[in-house]
């Protein structure tokens, strides 16, 4: 306890100078030198990757064994290989790949924040990601293998019409080009805040190493890189938070002054939709939201079709579940180690970061910018973790665009030269919209949850209307049509109704009591607002949003279905169904086509 007492007071002190802190030549070479080692094995493997023994390479189809040489296209030049990888890729790498996908810096940064701010409540998302993983790899990922699509929005133009597969893609695009521009911005603050080069700067930089990459490389060099850079985020963060702990005394001085300033929550069963972290709203929303997220939306499922058996996908999601609950629980330490540092005085209130999000990184420098190296490998952590979310954003929604969009709607078909040029300039222009978009994020407070929100919007759209095809087998295409279109606008409009609120001040974020007491200058909290009137809705937790928006579109699309003529149970094909359905409505359903493959 005298431990961390004595190493506070020291922090303390050092705020004073904090301002002027910068890079260590040290730190711009380990930082520049991980940087670029993440993006060489991206250029490497687009480069110089050969698949050997292509003669043995053969899958197993049921109890038939079928050789693939001659059906798989090789060569990164080929759409197949480019943006599948010929299902030829490794558990552990598409794992990591989807670790990649998901955690970015905004995961790293924003979990932080939150726990300083908001309390442990946030922590319980770990028992959601646990219970996420088995209707993923139960019910929604065993369908795409049995049809064998390319993009997982095939399965709505096979289950419904191409009106509701083209609506879908045209969600996730709007998804992507909203998460696009918080991938780019959080690394780039993080850098200029140790380094005083522009944000701007460190973007364009950013977006053209990944873009790079994902242009020559496509699945393989992402989903490689992607685990290399997985791997340096982890040993950063466990890094900082190891030495934050011993830094801080020890688990108990740490837990001491976290109950102390009400920061351990784990039972907050107020019902109230409006309180931020809540019970309900953590295991609830967070359930919804991952599973809408890792089981058909294209990021995740590119990644699971790269696999050659459902077997190996399967295990894929539990490598990924285990590894992001391990991670987050450090996220959330580390959370519970800021608070404890900054107790008694915010950055934020001392005007000494500019957002909430920035607090993880003066903790770090303040914890081990003693050390020459240190900060840099934490930063390179942060920058792995956006290009590898940066680079999955940018190659899945290549192949929506090409096979979703220009393929289904537009009715063209491309020559292997066309398609090649289409899904690169794909990359290319959705590379430059992200960084242009990154600016306006630079007014938004709480990342975690402005990237939550956003992308919890087009996900539950997209969600209930791939639960609809699976899990209920009367509903037509009317339905899944008007419950989208339904659940979209009413996310949207809870979702924009909240970022404008906060854009002009009119929201008052519910934080828990912070102090600036200690501050070693003249530090002042603001005065406590008052709530202004304004529609509740705008009030409500993030957590609801992709729930409300999930459960619209089941209802609606639901109901409508009904009233317009529902499927016939007899002629809907069986293997449209989520394997477990088919025990309850077997006798009713048409067999499966000969063309399709029995799940593995």
């Amino acid at each position: 306890m005298v431990v961390g007492i004595a190493i506070m007071f020291d922090m303390m002190d050092d705020l004073v100078n904090f301002s002027s802190f910068r890079f260590h030549w040290a730190d711009y070479v380990v930082c520049i030198a991980l940087v670029l080692l993440s993006t060489g094995t991206g250029f490497y493997i687009a480069k110089f990757y050969k698949i050997k023994l292509l003669y043995k390479l053969q899958f197993y189809r049921g109890k038939e064994r079928v050789s693939d040489v001659e059906q798989i296209d090789y060569g990164s030049t080929k759409m197949n290989e480019y943006l599948l990888g010929s299902r030829t890729l490794s558990v552990l790498p598409v794992a990591m790949s989807l670790v990649g996908s998901y955690v970015s810096g905004v995961t790293i940064l924003g979990t932080v924040s939150e726990i300083y701010y908001y309390g442990t409540q946030y922590s319980l998302i770990a028992v959601a990601i646990i219970a996420m993983a088995f209707p993923v790899a139960y019910i929604y990922v065993p369908v795409f293998y049995v049809l064998g699509v390319h993009s997982s929005y095939e399965y709505l133009g096979m289950r419904f019409n191409n009106a509701v597969r083209t609506l879908c893609s045209v969600f996730f695009i709007l998804d992507e080009i909203f998460f696009l521009p918080m991938v780019v911005h959080v690394p780039s603050i993080t850098f200029q805040q140790v380094t005083g080069v522009h944000a701007l700067i460190v973007s364009t930089i950013m977006c053209a190493l990944c873009v790079a990459y994902t242009l020559v490389g496509g699945i393989k060099a992402v989903v490689y890189t992607d685990a290399w850079q997985v791997f340096v985020m982890f040993w950063t963060v466990i890094t900082v938070v190891i030495i934050g702990i011993v830094y801080g005394g020890g688990f108990g001085p740490i837990g001491e002054a976290a109950s102390e300033g009400g920061r351990l929550i784990f039972a907050n069963v107020n019902p109230s939709l409006l309180e931020r972290q809540t019970l309900w709203a953590v295991l609830i929303g967070g359930f919804s939201y991952w599973t809408s997220f890792n089981s058909v939306n294209q990021t995740m499922v590119q990644r699971y079709l790269s696999l050659s058996s459902l077997k190996k996908a399967r295990l894929s999601i539990l490598v990924f579940t285990a590894s992001i609950v391990f991670f987050i629980i450090f996220l959330c330490i580390g959370g519970l180690l800021v608070y404890q540092a900054y107790a008694h005085c915010d950055p934020l209130s001392a005007k000494l970061i500019e957002q909430d999000d920035q607090i993880f990184p003066i903790y770090v420098i303040q914890t081990v910018g003693n050390l020459p190296g240190m900060p840099g490998l934490f930063v390179a952590g942060v920058f792995g973790a956006a290009l590898s979310s940066l680079s999955t954003v940018l190659n899945s929604t290549a192949l929506v665009i090409m096979e979703d969009i220009v393929k289904n709607v537009i009715k063209i078909e491309l020559s292997p030269k066309t398609a090649n040029r289409l899904v690169k300039g794909s990359v290319l222009i959705l590379g430059l919209v992200g960084l242009a978009l990154s600016f306006l994020f630079q007014h938004l407070e709480g990342i975690l949850s402005v990237a939550t929100s956003l992308t919890g919007l087009a996900s539950s759209a997209q969600f209930g209307m791939f639960t609809l095809g699976m899990l209920f087998p009367w509903t037509n295409s009317i339905g899944a049509l008007t419950g989208g279109i339904i659940g979209y606008l009413m996310g949207g409009w809870i979702v924009f109704g909240i970022q404008i609120a906060s854009y002009m001040d009119l929201l008052v974020r519910d934080k828990l009591p912070l102090s600036v007491s200690e501050c070693p200058f003249n530090a002042t909290l603001m005065e406590p607002q008052e709530q202004t009137d304004i529609n509740p809705v705008f009030l409500m937790s993030y957590h609801w949003t992709n729930p409300i928006g999930v459960g619209t579109t089941l209802l609606v699309g639901a109901i409508v279905s009904l009233a317009t003529k529902p499927t016939k149970l007899e002629e809907i094909n069986m293997d449209y169904l989520a394997p477990f359905t088919h025990r309850f409505f077997r006798k009713f359903m048409a067999k499966p086509q000969d063309n399709t493959e029995p799940v593995t």
